[in-house]
């Protein structure tokens, strides 16, 4: 078979329609059909009739992720992240927004059962049925658990694509240079192949044999047929063994979203009120409703509670994990009495063969459990004592709990539909293990009870269970926290009822249960990270003891919390509250806890799974920037988008230790607010600050408000040209770098700023139906002046009539900044449109009411803040203390983050004076009050413009 050869060129282009179409053909018949229940009794369902649409993401790295999978699931299960690029499985290898290269190769991250087999199966019949991607010629779909078994065969890549799709080899096809080809590698986790990326031979001829790896590895850098696109699977852990120089685009599966998993429900009962009580029920538990995030998990739950609802009618529901998959057992083994005894659903389900088979899968599970295996081969059953003739029943009875797969041509392989199955089983042998021979099979400790006497491996009960909680502790990456839930869940009394016949004795101590219970309670007060804590807690919920969280949640509900009295496992245990909230955290406001930085501390993993956190006016300092960098350069699990650390005491060495989370790759922030006031002039600050922004991954950042100096522009200049920059819009609005600041601008790299805003000035309208008729306006209606005269002005339901105020017609959006210069005594103010026009102070004052807020500007007294009747003294420097001619202010308010802000402008800078944090229910209005003639009071509205000369904006 030469590849030159012309006659076989024009064999491929001839037969080429015809191989299409038996491909197609036989991949429908493959892929149309997904199994639910016992595969082998012929129970089908098509896949077009249950599919659920995944929630995919675009994004994100390659990186290990060796946390265990139910971890990621509770930052996983939160709302979707507006910010976030979504993409549609028929999309895959299309170019996004923004994106110039081609899409060849796309790795696709997802926990287990998260849904990515099915996905690809999903794409293929679509391709075959004709429904999409119809520019691909041909799809090849492959699995690695088919691959692995051809470990030490060699293959061409030609070959190996004539040995699993025979079609090809039929019509003789055997260049593929001028067909568009899609190679899907589904389960990369689960390989057994050596993929040496940087020692494989490279090989460039597609007619030349050689390992199965080595094929893959050439095929996947683009050295073998670099025309072909190329669609890999696998679970985060296992990402990592693609170098990231040969992916072009990497997606998530996030599962089912909260609306997806309802979807999923009601698509699997017609009956709407049947599948509304599961749905409602599977809500009132966080840990039911967590796991259904994963599509498999919605199965089991299915299938218990649709059993459950036809045999006990009003009875209880499962709540925890461990009674769910009790259930799931006992449902599998009723299925087997009756589908293969010829038995009845009030049998005694426990019999004999099903004992052996769930001992026999126990022992493989916690084996394989032990050594890190997902899959197993003829070898592993051996190893556990299995018979392989009997492999076959075991995949037929318990088709949901062990699964069979057959590769075309190929041995068999085994696992089990989803590690927390495994963890169940291999949780389930542990205990019976225990309480019928008292023997624990645990990794052995010696312990205080034990003595010289106490025969190998005998432990008593108390012993057994504290051990096995220090053992999930010691555990790095948290893979023994769902084995542990499992582990105690089965202590319980009510648990063990329902597996009676599994095991000779049913003796459980609430005692012991409670004894175990304080022990975790101590452990939780050990400073523990936060998601050995948080998985403590649900083995808590396993227990049935939730006083620790009731009691934090009855001080909430209560509003009697008090932080100061809080000990560490109150802490955790408020925590575990706010990340077991039904409400998701889009916003977290420090202030509300404590303003202080052990609040911080203690609650840095609820910031982790906000969205946005406002940090303001909480006394943080360097601590806790190194503790937020954490967050930052998290790579697998922040969600935080915005952080708001305005007004704090920060200093440079606390802005150079965020710069180190903010020049993270893995930064995910779009908008940091940080205003360094108390260092306007440190060129160092500033650095630190731009240095870091300029390292931002997303398109936008700002740094509005600021109070940025030519000191900090030539400082944005050298930070921006040191360090490679994604950033595409930089806001400087607001500040004063003054034209020579602006002419720095002209040494930024204009590749790494298409948009850069200078200036972003408010000029405001005095809305004359408002004035009162004390006051008086000159300059254009520019200046007011307070007056012993009454002016005429027309009768207007907008006019302050017994207080001498008035109201600017423009409506405040987003972020605003002026500057008003004043005199005397006089209210400078923000304020709704529906503030009193007459009455009491109370009710129409600026600052005396929940609908404005004031900076009182007086010659003898300073400033003072008012807002809803509070006031705040403000003591200025002497910089910024008032004299006897005209002083000028500035006004800052950014209407989405609910701030608002005043400074003192002096010659050369600002100063801040006060900064309200509060949330705008209403659109903004200026307004100002002047008082007292005698004082000369009047307020004049500055004109704020930043002069750029033509060459400067050009070169911008």
């Amino acid at each position: 078979m030469k590849r030159n050869d012309m006659a076989d060129c024009l064999q491929n282009k001839l037969f080429a329609p015809q191989c299409q179409r038996k491909l197609k053909s036989n991949l429908k018949e493959k892929s149309q059909c997904v199994f639910e229940g016992i595969a082998k009794a012929g129970n089908q369902t098509l896949l077009n009739q249950i599919y659920t649409e995944l929630y995919i993401t675009e994004g994100g790295t390659v990186e290990v992720n060796n946390e265990h999978e139910v971890r990621q699931l509770a930052t996983a299960s939160r709302k979707p992240d507006r910010t976030e690029t979504t993409i549609r499985r028929e999309d895959i290898f299309k170019k996004s927004p923004g994106r110039d290269e081609p899409i060849r190769t796309v790795l696709t991250k997802g926990v287990a059962g998260i849904g990515k087999t099915v996905l690809i199966q999903k794409f293929t019949l679509d391709w075959a049925e004709e429904q999409a991607n119809q520019d691909i010629q041909f799809t090849f779909p492959f699995t690695f658990r088919e691959l692995n078994v051809l470990k030490e065969k060699k293959f061409s890549l030609v070959g190996l694509v004539h040995h699993f799709f025979t079609e090809t080899k039929k019509a003789g096809i055997c260049w593929f240079e001028h067909f568009q080809v899609v190679f899907i590698l589904d389960g990369l986790d689960e390989c057994r192949l050596p993929l040496d990326f940087h020692r494989n031979e490279t090989l460039t001829d597609i007619t030349q044999s050689a390992s199965v790896g080595v094929l893959l590895t050439n095929l996947i850098r683009g050295k073998l047929l670099p025309s072909a696109r190329v669609w890999i699977t696998t679970r985060p852990a296992a990402a990592s063994q693609i170098p990231p120089e040969f992916v072009h685009m990497v997606t998530e599966v996030r599962g089912f979203t909260d609306e997806q998993k309802e979807e999923y429900f009601r698509k699997r009962f017609r009956d709407e009120e049947q599948a509304s009580r599961i749905i409602s029920h599977i809500k009132s538990s966080r840990s039911l409703h967590i796991m259904c995030h994963i599509p498999v998990f919605c199965w089991i739950t299915a299938t218990v509670l649709e059993d459950m609802l036809k045999t006990r009618e009003g009875g209880i529901l499962p709540k925890t994990l461990t009674e769910m998959y009790i259930y799931f057992l006992v449902v599998q083994s009723k299925v087997r009495k009756i589908k293969y005894d010829g038995g009845a659903e009030t049998d005694c389900h426990w019999g004999p063969e099903s004992k052996k088979m769930i001992e026999s899968l126990g022992k493989l599970a916690f084996d394989q459990l032990e050594k890190g295996n997902l899959i197993f081969y003829k070898s592993d059953l051996k190893e556990c004592g299995i018979d392989i003739r009997a492999a076959s029943v075991y995949s037929g009875v318990f088709t949901q709990i062990f699964k069979e797969e057959r590769g075309l041509y190929q041995d068999t392989v085994f696992c089990f539909i989803h590690l927390s199955v495994q963890e169940f089983l291999a949780a389930l042998h542990v205990h019976l293990t225990f309480i019928n021979s008292g023997v624990s099979v645990l990794p052995e400790e010696q312990t205080a009870s034990q003595t010289s006497e106490t025969p190998k491996n005998k432990i008593v009960k108390t012993d057994f269970y504290q051990r096995a909680v220090d053992n999930a502790l010691q555990s790095p990456n948290g893979h023994l926290d769902l084995f542990l839930r499992f582990l105690l869940g089965l202590s319980l009394q009510s648990n063990q009822d329902l597996i009676k016949g599994l095991q000779t004795q049913t003796e459980s101590s609430s005692e012991t249960n409670q004894k175990t219970v304080q022990y975790i309670k101590m452990k939780i007060s050990e400073n523990l990270s936060a998601e050995k804590s948080i998985n403590l807690f649900h083995c808590l919920n396993e227990l049935n003891d939730r006083s620790l969280v009731e009691e934090i949640q009855q001080s909430l509900s209560s509003r009697t919390l008090s932080v100061d009295k809080l000990s560490t496992a109150q802490w955790s245990a408020l925590v575990f509250i706010l990340l077991s909230s039904e409400n998701d955290l889009d916003e977290f406001v420090l202030k509300k806890y404590s303003a202080s930085e052990e609040a911080l501390l203690r609650l840095l993993p609820v910031i982790k799974a906000s969205k946005k956190a406002i940090l303001t006016d909480c006394n943080l300092s360097k601590t806790s920037c190194e503790a937020l960098t954490s967050v930052l350069s998290n790579p697998v699990s922040s969600l935080l988008r915005e952080l708001d650390l305005n007004n704090n005491n920060l200093k440079d060495t606390g802005v150079k230790a965020l710069s180190t989370g903010l020049e993270s790759q893995h930064c995910k922030l779009e908008t940091l607010r940080l205003r360094l006031a108390s260092a306007i002039n440190n060129s160092t600050s500033a650095y630190y600050c731009f240095s870091s922004l300029s390292s931002l991954i997303l398109c936008a950042s700002r740094l509005s408000g600021c109070l940025i100096t030519k000191d900090g522009c030539a400082s944005l200049v050298s930070a921006l040209n040191s360090n490679p920059s994604h950033l595409k819009v930089l806001d400087l609005s607001y500040n004063h770098p003054d034209d020579a600041g602006v002419e720095l601008q002209t040494g930024i790299n204009c590749r790494c700023i298409v948009s850069l805003f200078l200036t972003d000035l408010s000029k405001l309208t005095v809305n004359t139906n408002t004035i009162n008729k004390n006051l008086r306006l000159s300059m254009n209606n520019m200046k007011v002046t307070h007056t012993r005269n009454n002016f005429i002005y027309p009768d207007h339901a907008d006019r302050f009539v017994d207080w001498c105020q008035l109201l600017c017609k423009d409506v405040l959006h987003g972020r605003r900044y002026w500057e008003v210069e004043w005199t005397g005594e006089v209210d400078i103010s923000v304020s709704y449109r529906g503030i009193g026009r007459k009455g009491e102070r109370k009710n129409c004052r600026f600052g005396e009411n929940p609908q404005s807020w004031s900076l009182d500007c007086s010659n003898a007294r300073g400033y003072t803040v008012y807002h809803n009747q509070r006031i705040s003294v403000i003591h200025p420097s002497s910089s910024s203390s008032p004299s006897c001619g005209p002083k000028r202010v500035a006004v800052y308010v950014d209407c989405p983050a609910g701030t608002l802000s005043f400074y003192n402008v002096s010659s050369d800078s600002l100063i801040h004076l006060h900064t309200f944090n509060t949330t705008f229910t209403e659109p903004l209005y200026p307004g100002f009050g002047v008082w007292h003639h005698s004082c000369g009071s009047s307020v004049r509205l500055c004109s704020v413009q930043v002069e750029v000369s033509p060459s400067v904006r050009e070169a911008v």
